[in-house]
């Protein structure tokens, strides 16, 4: 039988869902105030959620600011890693992006997380310099990544 995956926007009622996934994949998760004041008062912010069978699985933030986008998050809830996808959530990410006029986009990503690493260069992303102590939990370093669009 044939999976179902959706990509839509996130509107504010995905909130108690897409915390679900926030909690199982980072060590400082995003509060629900962080996320509702990105859906209702950032006019740069654009959210997506990746829904399988009505149950949402994973979500991309980006925000668009003139010409250049900025990836805020991307998480997919673990039992559906390792199935690419992230790797179409954000591609439909960089889609939205180009829509509304980004011609490069940039995110941060913890040096020690290869596997995104490897998904972001598979994706065109270089790396573009180090922010240092970038991550609260621990302090490590972020690299930043760009990729033209």
């Amino acid at each position: 039988m044939e999976e179902i995956y959706k990509i839509r926007y996130m509107v504010q009622e995905d909130i108690d869902d897409v915390l679900i996934v926030e909690n199982h994949s980072f060590a400082t998760p995003w509060s629900r105030t962080a996320f509702v004041n990105e859906i209702v008062n950032n006019k740069f912010a654009h959210y997506l959620v990746l829904e399988h069978k009505e149950e949402i699985i994973g979500y991309c933030g980006l925000w668009v600011i003139v010409d250049e986008a900025h990836i805020t998050n991307i998480a997919l809830h673990p039992t559906y890693r390792g199935l690419k996808l992230g790797e179409q959530l954000l591609i439909h990410a960089i889609e939205v992006a180009r829509t509304l006029g980004a011609v490069k986009m940039t995110l941060e990503v913890r040096v020690s997380n290869h596997i995104a690493q490897s998904l972001y260069r598979k994706l065109g992303f270089e790396p573009g310099g180090i922010r240092k102590n970038y991550y609260t939990d621990n302090q490590e370093d972020a690299l930043v990544m760009w990729v033209g669009l």
